[in-house]
């Protein structure tokens, strides 16, 4: 995709894993043929920036050889299957989600019809685990219920929360491929499921669907961590931990990414997962490691503490980036920063317009850049459209600051 400032390749990544070859393999080509940085995306994927028009074939060339490449040349952006990037390893799990997740992608690339799919159309699978984000609304859900042999799923909505059905695991793609089928069928002008939900309701959809499912709308008690999960965490593998790093403002430069390719075959198994909060989980530390493996992150750049107030921002590449962009949001970010204490608002998102790219999710908090590079600050509020209620309007970032830091009095 071009950019301000060069092309933007897209590297989708199943179930948010990058081996440690692989990541070397990002590396080389970043620093060969594009800008040396990197951009992690809320779907657990990765960006390219600066990509020098003359180099995009041989980049593209080099990830295909990596193995970062999809099944068939077309289906590339089909691939959206989001799990938790502890799958597998997360001991409140109920279901390790990543064997059902390469079957669901390999159906989506398989079968041509669901070619036609949005770019943006996602398939997520709640496994039960803690380290999860379940604030995107994807258009297909499955969530496993306790025993791991069953799994609830719903629609356009998040996990754990307005059921409207139960399935069998092992029944769980064939539900999933007639729901595509269905969706391709009545879709007409839309791309996501949420759209065709608007006119015809859930219900009635469910009702023309080819498929036997119980209707059981179960309730989950849902132990998903609040905020943005940093640091260590326990791993249900005896004597490992895993260790969950934020990138700030979800930016990664080539020496951070090598670096942490390097941590992962030292200190892990060789493995980075990505991860929605836009940072990297490095699974499989020894637990008499973790200190040392924490200090290496934090020597890298990355960020630990869940309080700092880079912590809890998220920021598009604005003006410097993208032409859409009314404010350099990520430097204004950095300065927004320096107002905000560890006791800040919750989550910040600086959006350089109104498609709100950096986050899938309205945040607490939302700075919508305007025309001249000021904002107008909205707060999330319960049965208010859009970003929320504004609270204040045209402010430079220095004032927006003084309003959050402040609690945002009205």
């Amino acid at each position: 995709m071009p950019a301000k400032d060069g092309g933007i390749c897209r590297v989708k990544l199943p179930g948010g894993l990058l081996t440690s070859a692989q990541a070397r393999a990002v590396v080389a080509t970043a620093r060969t043929h594009a800008s040396g940085v990197l951009e992690l995306t809320n779907r657990s994927n990765l960006q390219i920036r600066g990509v020098r028009e003359e180099c995009q074939g041989a980049l593209v060339q080099q990830l295909l050889d990596a193995g970062l490449g999809p099944r068939h040349a077309d289906a590339d952006d089909v691939r959206n299957v989001l799990i938790s990037p502890a799958a597998g390893r997360d001991p409140a799990a109920h279901l390790d989600t990543r064997p059902l997740a390469e079957r669901l992608l390999a159906l989506l690339q398989d079968v041509p019809a669901f070619r036609d799919l949005s770019p943006k159309f996602a398939v997520q699978l709640d496994g039960g685990e803690s380290l999860a984000m379940l604030e995107h609304p994807h258009d297909i859900w499955l969530s496993a219920l306790p025993g791991g042999t069953q799994m609830a799923f719903g629609l356009a909505g998040c996990p754990r929360g307005g059921a409207l059905g139960v399935v069998a695991v092992d029944q769980a793609v064939q539900l999933v491929e007639a729901l595509l089928h269905l969706f391709l069928d009545l879709a007409g002008e839309h791309s996501r499921l949420r759209q065709l939900l608007a006119e015809l309701p859930a219900q009635a959809f469910l009702a023309r669907l080819p498929f036997d499912f119980q209707p059981e709308t179960p309730c989950f008690a849902s132990p998903a961590l609040e905020g943005t999960p940093l640091g260590m965490h326990a791993q249900g593998q005896p004597g490992q931990v895993m260790l969950l790093a934020g990138a700030p403002l979800g930016r990664l430069y080539a020496e951070q990414l090598q670096a942490l390719a390097d941590l992962a075959d030292a200190e892990g198994s060789g493995e980075l997962r990505l991860t929605p909060w836009q940072g990297v989980l490095l699974p499989d530390v020894a637990t008499d490691r973790q200190s040392i493996v924490a200090q290496a992150v934090s020597d890298i750049g990355l960020l630990l503490d869940a309080c700092a107030p880079l912590a809890r921002m998220l920021a598009c590449s604005g003006t410097a980036g993208c032409a859409k962009g009314a404010a350099d949001t990520k430097a204004d970010a950095l300065r927004l920063a320096d107002h905000l204490g560890p006791h800040g608002p919750a989550q910040v998102h600086l959006c350089g317009c109104p498609r709100s790219c950096a986050a899938a999710h309205i945040a607490p908090y939302t700075l919508l850049a305007q025309p001249g590079g000021r904002y107008d600050l909205y707060r999330r509020e319960q049965g208010q459209a859009g970003f929320g209620r504004l609270l204040a309007a045209s402010l430079d970032i220095d004032q927006a600051g003084e309003h959050l830091a402040a609690g945002t009095p009205e």
